[in-house]
C-alpha cells in the first residue's frame, strides 16, 4: 500500500486543552485523515468525527463550543446511496436528488449546530450555490469575475429541457462549441463537451458511457460520440437532474496538452496551485490528466505580457464571491496564448490535492492544503497574522484582473478556436 503523504514537519505546539473540533465527512476517508494529520502536526487535539450518513439519518449531535468543519461526502459510498438512491456509484443519474438532499441535510445541520451552541465553519446558504453551476456561474458574472459566456447563469436563466434546448443554443453566435454540465455534478460526471460544425453536423466528447436500458455511467475512458441521436439521447437522459451550458474557450497549451488550473483559496489568499493538463476535454486526473508544469506555466504567461500575480488575483476575486466560505478551490481557465485568464468554477471541497505546498511567498511554503487551513484558523499565539501579500493582489489603480488589453476584445468576444478537440478543455470537480 502506498504511504499516504503527510504535511512538513513543524514544531508542535503543546495541547493545552485546545479547540473542541468536529469534522463531518467520510470517518475512513482521505480528506478526514488528511485533515487530522494538519491537527496533529499543529500540536493540536484531532477532531471528533461525524459521518454524513448519521447526519443524514438525523443521528448527529453537537456539544456547545465545538467548531464544526463540513467536508466532502464523496468518497462515502453509504452516503451517496442515501443521497442518490442509486446502489451502483458508477451511475451518473441522481445529481439533481443529491442535490436536494444534501442541501436540505446541510440545512439541518445548521439548525442542529446553532441549537446546540456549536459553531459551524462555513455559511450554508454559500454552499447550495456552490453545489448549482448555474447560480455559481451567476454570482461570479454578478461580482465582475471573468466567466465563460453561458445562457443559463443564474437562477432566472431559462431551464434546458433536453437537447432540443441545447441544439437551439448552440445556433448563437459563438456557442457552437459549448461544454454541457450537470448543474449539481462533479468530477466531471456527466460532461459533454459539444461541438457543432457550419453544416449542423454534432458531435460530443465526454466519459459518460450508455448502458442497457439507456442507464447512464461514469466510465475512466474518454469516448466521443458523432451521432446526434446518441448525443440527443445522453442529454435528454441528464436533464431531469439539471443542466448547465457553457462557451466552451479557447484554452492555453503546454506539451500539446490543453492547461488549466486548481488554485487553492484560503481566508481570501491564493495558497496553493497545480497546472493540470490533458489530451482530452477534461483536465481531471482520474480521466488521464497529469500535473503539469506550474514554472513553465509562469513562464509563459510572463513572457505573453501578463503576471502571475494577476492570475492569482482572478481566484482570489472569486473566492472573495463566497466571503462565508474559508477554503474553496478555484478551476481557473487560461486563454490561449496565456494573457487572459477566466473562472470555470469554485468548488467547496477543492482542497483534495495530496503532497502539494504553498506557493512561494503565500506565507503557507511547506504546508499542505490542510494544514494551511488549521494554520489559518488557528495561528500560532507567537506568530504575526499574514498580511495580504502581492503575490495574489492586484496594485491599486491597474485595471481589474481578466480583462484584455485596451484595443483588445473582450474575453466573452474571442474568437473561436481553430485548434483540434484533443488540445483543448475544460476542468471541472
Amino acid at each position: 500500500m502506498t504511504a499516504r503523504p503527510r504535511p512538513v514537519a513543524t514544531r508542535p505546539r503543546p495541547v493545552t486543552g485546545g479547540p473542541r473540533l468536529v469534522v463531518v465527512g467520510d470517518p475512513a476517508g482521505r480528506r478526514v485523515a488528511f485533515f487530522q494529520d494538519a491537527l496533529r502536526t499543529a500540536g493540536l487535539p484531532g477532531a471528533r468525527v461525524v459521518s454524513w450518513p448519521d447526519v443524514l439519518r438525523g443521528r448527529a449531535r453537537f456539544a456547545a463550543g465545538e467548531t464544526v468543519r463540513l467536508d466532502s461526502p464523496g468518497e462515502d459510498a453509504e452516503a451517496d446511496r442515501l443521497l442518490r438512491d442509486v446502489d451502483d456509484p458508477a451511475r451518473v443519474e441522481g445529481s439533481g436528488l443529491w442535490y436536494e438532499r444534501f442541501t436540505a441535510a446541510v440545512a439541518g445541520l445548521a439548525v442542529s449546530v446553532a441549537d446546540a451552541g456549536a459553531t459551524l465553519v462555513d455559511d450554508p446558504g454559500e454552499l447550495a450555490v456552490l453545489f448549482d453551476k448555474r447560480l455559481g456561474h451567476g454570482r461570479l458574472r454578478a461580482a465582475g469575475v471573468p466567466v465563460p459566456e453561458s445562457p443559463t447563469s443564474g437562477a432566472a436563466a431559462p431551464v434546458v429541457r433536453g437537447w432540443a434546448d441545447v441544439r437551439s443554443l448552440t445556433g448563437r453566435p459563438g456557442m457552437r462549441r459549448v461544454f454541457v454540465k450537470l448543474a449539481h455534478g462533479s468530477s466531471a460526471s456527466g460532461v459533454l463537451a459539444v461541438e457543432t460544425n457550419g453544416a449542423g453536423r454534432v458531435q460530443a466528447t465526454t466519459s459518460v458511457e450508455r448502458g442497457p436500458g439507456g442507464r447512464l455511467f461514469n466510465s475512466l475512458r474518454v469516448r466521443r460520440y458523432t451521432s446526434e441521436s446518441e448525443v440527443a439521447a445522453i442529454v435528454d437522459a441528464l436533464a431531469p437532474d439539471g443542466l448547465h451550458v457553457e462557451r466552451w474557450l479557447p484554452k492555453a497549451t503546454q506539451g500539446g496538452r490543453a492547461a488549466d488550473l486548481r488554485v487553492v483559496v484560503v481566508d481570501g489568499r491564493a495558497t496553493h496551485a497545480v497546472l493540470r493538463t490533458s489530451r482530452s476535454p477534461m483536465t481531471n486526473l482520474h480521466l488521464g490528466g497529469a500535473r503539469g508544469d506550474l514554472t513553465a506555466a509562469r513562464a509563459a504567461i510572463a513572457a505573453a505580457g501578463g503576471r502571475w500575480e494577476d492570475a492569482l488575483g482572478v481566484c482570489e476575486r472569486a473566492a472573495a464571491a463566497f466571503p462565508g466560505t474559508r477554503c474553496v478551490g478555484v478551476d481557473l481557465l487560461p486563454a490561449a496564448g496565456w494573457r487572459r485568464f477566466a473562472v470555470g468554477e469554485v468548488n467547496a471541497f477543492g482542497d483534495l490535492l495530496p503532497g502539494l505546498t504553498g506557493l512561494p511567498g503565500s506565507g503557507c511554503e511547506g504546508l499542505d492544503t490542510y494544514a494551511a487551513q488549521v494554520a489559518s484558523q488557528f495561528p500560532h499565539p507567537r506568530r504575526a497574522p499574514r498580511e495580504p501579500g502581492p503575490i495574489g493582489g492586484t496594485p491599486p489603480g491597474t485595471a481589474p484582473t481578466g480583462t484584455a488589453p485596451p484595443g483588445a476584445a473582450p474575453l466573452s468576444a474571442a474568437p473561436l478556436s481553430t485548434t483540434p478537440p484533443s488540445t483543448t478543455g475544460t476542468s471541472t470537480t
